[in-house]
């Protein structure tokens, strides 16, 4: 054999070309990467953060030049426990995948965690700065506690010992304080809802005149209900005063920033709300202490003044003026009180000689001597009686007299005639009648007609 022959080149032995579909490459690709890479963890910086309309999340993870697409479906992204931002350094796990339309590799998220911080203290700083912003931590909208306030709305586990602790302050301090008790679940999903349930019901009911939200002492993340964006609102929408009494001294949460008072712990809480009647207390008691201590000095300078203006020569004047009417005084006393008695022993002797006098006598002589008494005044007054009416039975005649004088049929008794034209005019002047006219004239009994004949 030649040495060409070990050249020889056999076509029959080549492998049989495979053309592939675009989208049939692309989905081997795909099922081989999300065999081999179903759980995969990736730490970059997040860019191009886009969220969608359909609740799926979908950024890109950067590291130097290099860059992987992620996307998080809207189920996934619901769990997420803080908000994704750009430029925000994360590790993200999932499992890798081909997005067939465009060709790109891309990350399938199921979580994601930032670095350096926890997902719950990102969360939480982020609606700290938030609702920051919007002013929900000024101090001005804070509302005060009452000052004696009669019923405390109280919003906590029934099974908790921060219950118990905020009894006892109460029971202890302020017998009289009613407790309304709105049970809910302070840890676990639904927590905020029922913790917010609670609020709204007391500014609804009015049956109380502050809110206490109370919890035990726990972890961060047994903590996180109370860093929830819809409870702190409806606590900042309520229109009484709230107290946040939730973990120990060292723990904040964003319903203690948006509280109206923070209390470091549940029984703190419930003596911040009795201490405004022990201040009161205390108020009055120093009150009480000032105006005794301001009489004591007003008392003390009146003596002073009154000392220095007994030293002077007016006042001795006055002094014994007023002294030597007070003498005066004491005498007319003395002198209208022997004159009553005087008076009232003489009464007394009166009165002895009466009933003495009294005693002598029968009752049927006292009786007649009564009637004669009697017969004599009522004789007395029918004389009396008749001697008025003659009296005013002679006034009447005088006066009918006079009235029978003025009258003008008195005047006819004496020769005089009233003259009355033939209308019944009475005639008082002569030109009133012509010749010829008839007339009447009244005399004292009886009338006579005439005609005139002349007239003057």
């Amino acid at each position: 054999m030649s040495d060409s022959s070990q050249f020889a080149f056999d076509f029959q032995s080549l492998p049989e070309r495979r053309i592939w579909q675009v989208g049939e490459l692309l989905a081997e690709l795909r099922t081989r990467l999300e065999r081999e890479y179903t759980d995969v963890w990736v730490q970059g910086e997040i860019s191009n953060l886009r969220p969608a309309g359909s609740g799926h999340l979908y950024f890109t993870l950067k590291d130097g030049e290099a860059q992987l697409r992620v996307v998080f479906f809207r189920m996934q992204a619901r769990l997420l426990r803080f908000r994704p931002e750009n430029g925000l350094s994360v590790i993200a796990r999932g499992r890798l995948s081909i997005y067939e339309e465009r060709g790109e590799l891309q990350m399938i998220g199921e979580h994601l965690e930032p670095v350096g911080a926890g997902a719950l203290q990102l969360a939480f700083e982020q609606l700290k700065k938030k609702l920051a912003a919007e002013g929900l931590f000024d101090k001005g909208r804070k509302k005060p506690l009452p000052a004696l306030p009669r019923r405390i709305g109280l919003v906590t586990s029934p099974q908790g010992a921060a219950l118990q602790d905020i009894l006892n302050i109460l029971r202890r301090r302020h017998e009289s304080l009613d407790v309304l008790i709105y049970p809910a679940q302070v840890q676990g999903e639904a927590a905020p809802r029922e913790v917010a349930s609670g609020v709204r019901h007391f500014n609804r009911s009015h049956q109380a005149d502050v809110i206490i939200i109370a919890r035990g002492g726990g972890s961060f993340e047994d903590l996180a209900a109370f860093n929830d964006e819809a409870l702190a609102r409806t606590i900042a929408a309520s229109s009484l005063p709230v107290i946040s009494a939730i973990g120990h001294e060292t723990d904040f949460t964003i319903c203690d920033f948006v509280a109206d008072l923070r209390a470091p712990t549940p029984s703190a809480a419930a003596e911040l709300v009795v201490r405004s009647k022990q201040s009161l207390e205390e108020r009055l008691a120093s009150l009480d202490t000032r105006l005794g201590r301001g009489v004591r000095y007003q008392v003390l300078s009146a003596r002073q003044r009154f000392g220095r203006l007994a030293q002077s020569m007016a006042f001795a004047r006055m002094q014994e003026l007023v002294a030597r009417r007070q003498q005066r005084v004491d005498e007319l006393i003395y002198r209208l009180a022997a004159a009553g008695q005087r008076q009232i022993r003489g009464f007394r002797q009166r009165v002895e000689l009466a009933a003495a006098r009294l005693r002598h006598q029968e009752l049927r002589s006292r009786v007649t001597m009564m009637r004669r008494e009697l017969e004599v005044r009522i004789e007395a007054l029918e004389t009396a009686m008749r001697h008025h009416l003659e009296k005013r039975a002679a006034r009447l005649r005088h006066l009918a007299g006079q009235l029978q004088a003025l009258s003008p049929l008195g005047i006819l008794e004496r020769g005089y005639a009233l003259i009355f034209d033939k209308e019944g005019k009475l005639v008082t002047r002569s030109d009133q009648l012509s010749p010829g006219d008839e007339i009447q004239a009244r005399v004292a009994r009886g009338r006579i007609k005439a005609r005139v004949e002349e007239t003057e």
